[in-house]
This record gives structure tokens, sequence and C-alpha cells, in this order.
């Protein structure tokens, strides 16, 4: 068994010129670190440092070990932050759109449950500018939904493309008018569309319109 404390005044010697120096950086004294790094020696059964009066270096085996004491270092200081860290407790108002809801957000919601087990989710579902208003009159902790172009507000999380979505088999004349299913207004989405419509100088006709993705 390798004593995390024996690695960390190994590793801090291995950047050191010397014991004294090492001991200095921790804390300690000379002969602790001394001691350290004999049991550590002992436990392994190998030498680690190449020492004299007026230098220190490691050993072959020195060197490979060091690679891997970083690594449980890293590991051990990651799990002392997690625990030391106080436990998240209350309740989160969580505004998101339906096609997020429908998508990856349960499962990135398993994640944070079992992560923050002691917080309550209370979550909205809504088209975008439904839960702008209710993040404006503080009826929303957070919110996740789309941005419009050259909107600033809050952190982009994630960027995909727009694509066109029609039932299998169906063909219409080049110069018929689209037929569209379309997210009531307002929305990002179909802003978008009929934006991208137009630019192509292209006809359409709204057959349907819903207030929700599922819809």
């Amino acid at each position: 068994m390798l004593n995390p404390l024996w690695l960390k005044t190994f590793a801090t010697a291995a950047g050191a010129p010397s014991f004294s120096e090492a001991a200095r950086r921790l804390g300690l004294t000379q002969p602790t670190v001394s001691e350290h790094i004999r049991q550590l020696e002992l436990a392994l059964e190998r030498r680690l440092f190449l020492r004299d009066t007026h230098s220190l270096a490691l050993t072959s085996d020195g060197r490979s070990l060091l690679v891997h004491a970083e690594i449980i270092l890293d590991a051990h200081e990651r799990a002392e932050r997690l625990f030391d860290a106080p436990r998240l407790r209350g309740r989160v108002r969580l505004g998101t759109s339906d096609d997020l809801a429908m998508g990856p957000l349960p499962d990135v919601l398993a994640a944070f449950r079992q992560a923050h087990p002691e917080v309550e989710l209370d979550i909205t579902i809504g088209v975008t500018s439904d839960l702008y208003r209710l993040l404006d009159d503080n009826d929303l902790d957070v919110m996740i939904g789309k941005r419009r172009r050259g909107d600033r507000r809050g952190q982009t999380l994630h960027k995909e493309a727009l694509l066109w979505r029609v039932r299998e088999g169906l063909r219409l004349a080049p110069d018929a008018p689209l037929p569209l299913i379309l997210l009531r207004e307002p929305s990002v989405t179909r802003t978008l569309a009929l934006d991208a419509l137009a630019r192509a100088g292209r006809s359409w006709q709204i057959v349907c319109t819903s207030t929700s993705y599922a819809g």
C-alpha cells in the first residue's frame, strides 16, 4: 500500500534540489522527508534517488514512479475537493424547451441527480420566449433554450445545424407552395425557417401550427 503522504513527499523531493528544500516546501523537517522516502523505498523494494552531498537525482525506477505518483496525487486531490465541498441542497427552478426535454435532458438530469441527491428540481417546459419572461420575472432560477442570432444573453452550451424534415415519399412540384408545420409565434426556429425560404424565393403555406415540438 502506497501511503499518499509518502508519495506527496516523494513528488516534492523529485522537483527540489535537495531533501532540505523539499522539507521547506512541505513544512516538514529534513529527517521526516528522509524517513518518508526510506519507507517508500522499503515498500517498493526499489531505490528511488541517487544522492550525495551536492546533488539529488531520480533513478530510473524513481522516474517511473513519479509518473504514477502524479496521477495518484491528482486523483486524491480531486476526491478531497469533491467531499470537502458543501453539499448542494434546496430547490432549483429549471426552464427548458421541449425539444431538449425529449432529447438529451433526461440523461443530464439523471447525472445531476446522482451527483446532488439533496437538490429538488422544479422543471418548466415551454418555448424560449416564455422561458425568458419567466426568468426575467424571477419565476425561474436558470433556463436552457435557443438564442436568436445577435442575442448575447447567457452562455453557449451547444451548437447544431437546423434540418428540414419531411415525410418519406412526399413529392412536390417545384413551383408548388411548401406545406409547413411550424411552432406558434414567437419561435426562434419558425423565424429562421421562414427567413431561409424568403431568401431562397420559395413560396410556402402554413398547414399546421403547434405550441410544442411534441405537437
